[in-house]
């Protein structure tokens, strides 16, 4: 609320200005992150506030917006009621998370040919306040299933740039690793090493619903199943079986299952192997060793070509 008092003006007419909109929260999807763990040491994030108007008919400053940037693949979730505010799996997608508060109106507003001096103002809105949960689900073309220490975290060291943990004991990579690989002269496409599932995984046993659902979002599934594995046919089996407990989309994904550690077994063995078939799927069982490389390339053509018919398909 203000009144003009100028030289020459005996009575000055109101002259205050609105008040500044309040700042607003968004969220970007950046290409360059892969995980959450910045919000492990910032928690909250604020908006300024919009400035008061001022005389003159001068209009206070807006709040400054406030962007915060996540990974592509992530849910924002209201703590409180389990509500779904977005799913930001676009690369460089901004989505406005909590408005800003509007500004109010000075009482130079007001005034009209019966109202000539208001003494009042209209006050500003308050802005939105949330606290939210953010859950992130990788987005890869491929995902890697199979159970600890099968050699996902070798085979995405041997055809990308991504160097996960291995060692030689189950568990080794505790949070899901993102590799781009490079086909031929001028395709890529990503894949996902997920941590290791165990039987009764979609019940939260071993890591279980902490990783399960990077799967989700990923075209195709890579079974990995280690040929030493005294039954590797009942292996396939609970890693299926897990899948479709925890999604049914899952188990409607398209599969290529393939023996890893070939490079344990002599040519000798190799050769008399009986042809690799399990009971239920159709299509090719592939030998591979990323640690020597066998059958390698021929796997590269064979997750490219599924994924170009994907494309096609839903093209």
């Amino acid at each position: 609320v203000s009144f003009r008092r100028e030289k020459f003006v005996p009575k000055g007419g109101p002259s205050g200005g609105w008040g500044g909109n309040g700042g607003s929260v968004y969220m970007v999807a950046d290409p360059n992150l892969n995980t959450l763990l910045d919000f492990t040491y910032k928690r909250v994030y604020a908006a300024g506030n919009g400035q008061a108007g001022g005389s003159s008919l001068k209009d206070g400053k807006d709040g400054d917006d406030v962007v915060i940037r996540v990974p592509p693949g992530t849910m924002v979730k209201v703590v409180d009621t389990g509500e779904l505010i977005v799913d930001i799996s676009v690369p460089g997608e901004k989505v406005l998370i909590a408005k800003g508060g509007k500004g109010g109106k000075g009482n130079a507003y007001f005034a009209n040919a019966t109202r000539q001096t208001p003494r009042f103002s209209e006050p500003g809105t308050k802005g939105e306040a949330y606290i939210v949960a953010l859950e992130l689900k990788l987005i890869a073309d491929i995902g890697l299933v199979g159970f600890p220490n099968a050699g996902k975290s070798t085979f995405i060291s041997s055809v990308s740039a991504a160097r996960p943990k291995i060692a030689d004991y189950p568990f080794t990579t505790l949070e899901p690793n993102l590799g781009i690989v490079r086909y031929k002269d001028y395709n890529s496409f990503t894949v996902a090493d997920i941590p290791g599932i165990i039987e009764g995984a979609h019940e939260g046993k071993g890591l279980g619903l902490q990783f399960l659902r990077h799967i989700e979002r990923t075209k195709v599934l890579l079974f990995l199943i280690d040929v030493t594995s005294d039954d590797y046919e009942r292996d396939y089996k609970i890693l299926a079986n897990e899948l479709k407990l925890y999604s049914k989309v899952l188990a409607k994904k398209e599969r290529i299952i393939a023996l890893s550690k070939a490079d344990l077994q002599s040519e000798e063995e190799i050769k008399n192997m009986p042809q690799l078939k399990i009971k239920g799927v159709k299509g090719k069982i592939h030998l591979i060793s990323a640690v020597s490389g066998y059958g390698m390339d021929n796997m590269l053509d064979v997750m490219w070509e599924k994924l170009q018919k994907l494309k096609e398909m839903e093209g």
